[in-house]
């Protein structure tokens, strides 16, 4: 009897030595990171609108070398500042130009910033032992794993860090730069008492790491790369009264040379090369109108940035409200009295807000802009569960009525999701760009098994909520994600590509194969720049019929020259332009896309007309 007891006891002791290991939690983490980012990462192709603009203003960088002027379609793109395609070209010349290589400075930018938050809650809670004369090791590595593994696993971040466009570098860079100047704050050693001449010109490492990113930041997407940063951490010195003080440890004259120096001489050559072109669309349009004006019509509602983080950073923001209540900001006298080093709650409850409030302000909304508040938010859930890490072997029971509310909401959302889930086929709706998708998911099973899997874990919560094991509650919350992931969404992604982008990508590729020499490419009726990176081929993009019609008039006249053109279109727009049937030769026909080729040699004389 004593034998099969002991084994029991044996196995719970070793799995509870093993996940206060710090090599095991990071290899946890490891392995989290590397499926939310890397697992399948080209494997899917480039989707449009956005990701191809990208993709081919790098590949042009590669192939011609010139590393100043984004160049897309044979025409400037003045969109976003350089640093995302000198990374995306250089991963070309590494990896070749495919997907992978266009999402790997993505994947790479969401590896930094979620490593060093790991590193800046376990550095935070070393300091937080040694003041209080206390070892927890199990704390530090389970709140810093937490903090680490929310900030993977959520939607807006996995979206983000898994396409290659410009939203993640920022991400990296601007979180990573608030994270390095918080290591530099909380850990400055104070220069009182020293003379001017034993004082270095240099700030300590982390601020010269701080000042690096910011530079990178400025790369990534412009002013809004020092802008939020610099609101960030003047609203938090003046909070906690040290502005002056940390001002002049910071070695500003340096920072600014650092800043200026690697961030300056591209805006410098690209002005110079193109001026005012420049000027007035970057900063102008892609900034100044972006913040005052509605752009491309991005309109939302004022609340619409409440919904983007509930759902951007689900399930995890359910405690988000909690998690800002406990830190009791507005009691300035019991911040004031703290430690430099303890000081990480306050920060990030400025940074959260600092970006939310900004962006709620500007008129444009999207999506992404929020993105940089997600390292904040998962610090702040993170130090919300660290009181119930505890090293020792008995568990902690008692919670505050808030926090139980949270977790019964918590499991109210899960149970939502389930069902919302189970009527996905009915909440898709009709889309025309992937009519069968739908159909599709609900053959797979996908939406049962996505439902099943939110409703097993809302079970599972509520069941620790009523035994009081509240550190496992928000594991779950992380186990429960990732199986989404793993089970129903990259195989949903798999699906929607093959109905989405794959069709684009054949026939891109049947171009390639039936062009004939100058025959010029012609789509209609919509723009999909992927068609542009998969033919490496400029493409004629024209929105309206009769646009189109008229120019294939004009290249009638020129029929020397271009004796017929490939046109990529619906097959409903072929119909309004009621082609003559001996004038074009359908070629292919995939899900909602149609390639024709028009030779003017077979083409009557009379003119055009949309019926």
């Amino acid at each position: 009897m004593r034998m099969k007891l002991s084994v029991p006891r044996t196995v719970n002791e070793w799995l509870n030595n093993l996940a206060k290991s710090p090599v095991f939690v990071v290899t946890v983490l490891v392995v989290i990171s590397w499926v939310a980012y890397g697992w399948n990462l080209g494997n899917v192709g480039l989707v449009d609108e956005t990701e191809p603009l990208f993709a081919e203003a790098s590949r042009q960088m590669f192939v011609t070398g010139d590393w100043i002027t984004p160049f897309f379609n044979g025409e400037t793109r003045f969109d976003k500042p350089a640093l995302i395609y000198w990374c995306q070209a250089i991963a070309y010349t590494i990896f070749g130009v495919n997907e992978w290589a266009v999402r790997l400075p993505s994947a790479m930018a969401a590896w930094a910033v979620i490593g060093l938050t790991f590193y800046t809650l376990h550095w935070y809670f070393t300091q937080k032992d040694t003041l209080e004369q206390v070892s927890r090791p199990h704390r530090r590595y389970a709140t810093a794993a937490i903090a680490a593994a929310m900030l993977a696993l959520n939607p807006e971040m996995i979206v983000w860090g898994r396409t290659g466009v410009s939203d993640m570098m920022l991400t990296g860079c601007m979180a990573s730069a608030l994270l390095c100047f918080y290591l530099g704050y909380a850990g400055n050693v104070s220069t009182q008492g020293q003379t001017p001449q034993t004082r270095s010109i240099f700030p300590n490492k982390w601020y010269l790491a701080f000042y690096v990113l910011i530079a990178g930041a400025i790369l990534s997407k412009g002013p809004v790369g020092i802008v939020l940063p610099g609101l960030i951490i003047l609203a938090f010195l003046l909070y906690v009264g040290k502005f002056r003080e940390v001002f002049w440890e910071m070695r500003p004259f340096m920072g600014t040379l650092i800043i200026f120096g690697l961030s300056a001489p591209w805006y410098l050559l690209v002005t110079w090369r193109n001026g005012w072109d420049f000027i007035n669309a970057f900063f102008g349009y892609h900034n100044i109108e972006r913040f005052t004006e509605v752009v491309n019509n991005h309109s939302a509602p004022w609340y619409f940035y409440f919904i983007v983080v509930l759902l951007g950073f689900a399930p995890y923001s359910i405690y988000l409200p909690v998690a800002l209540a406990r830190l009791k900001f507005w009691q300035r006298s019991h911040w004031l009295s703290q430690e430099r080093s303890q000081q990480l709650g306050l920060f990030a409850c400025v940074w959260f807000i600092t970006i939310f409030g900004f962006f709620t302000i500007a008129v444009t909304k999207l999506p992404s802009y929020v993105l940089p508040l997600m390292p904040a938010a998962a610090i702040l859930v993170a130090l919300l569960w660290s009181d119930f890490f505890s090293d020792k072997n008995q568990e902690i029971t008692s919670a505050s009525s808030f926090i139980k509310i949270s977790a019964w909401i918590n499991v109210v959302f899960a149970t939502v999701l389930s069902v919302a889930l189970f009527h996905i086929f009915y909440l898709l709706g009709d889309n025309s760009v992937a009519p069968d998708y739908p159909l599709l998911i609900k053959n797979a099973g996908l939406p049962e098994l996505g439902g099943f899997i939110w409703l097993f874990g809302a079970i599972i919560m509520a069941f620790l909520i009523l035994s009081r094991r509240w550190h496992s509650l928000i594991k779950m919350n992380l186990a429960v994600f990732m199986a989404f992931l793993i089970i129903v969404l990259m195989p949903a992604l798999f699906l929607m590509d093959q109905q989405r982008q794959l069709p684009l990508r054949e026939l891109s590729a049947l171009m390639l194969e039936v062009q004939e020499p100058n025959e010029e490419l012609l789509m209609v009726g919509f723009k999909k720049p992927s068609v542009v990176f998969y033919t490496q081929q400029q493409i004629n993009f024209l929105k309206l019929t009769q646009e189109a019609l008229d120019h294939i008039q004009q290249r009638r006249s020129q029929q020397e020259q271009y004796p017929s053109l490939l046109v990529l279109a619906e097959p409903k727009t072929f119909v309004k332009m009621d082609l003559p049937p001996d004038s074009y030769e359908n070629l292919a026909t995939r899900v909602n896309y149609q390639l024709i080729r028009v030779s003017f040699r077979k083409m009557k004389k009379e003119r055009l007309k949309i019926s």
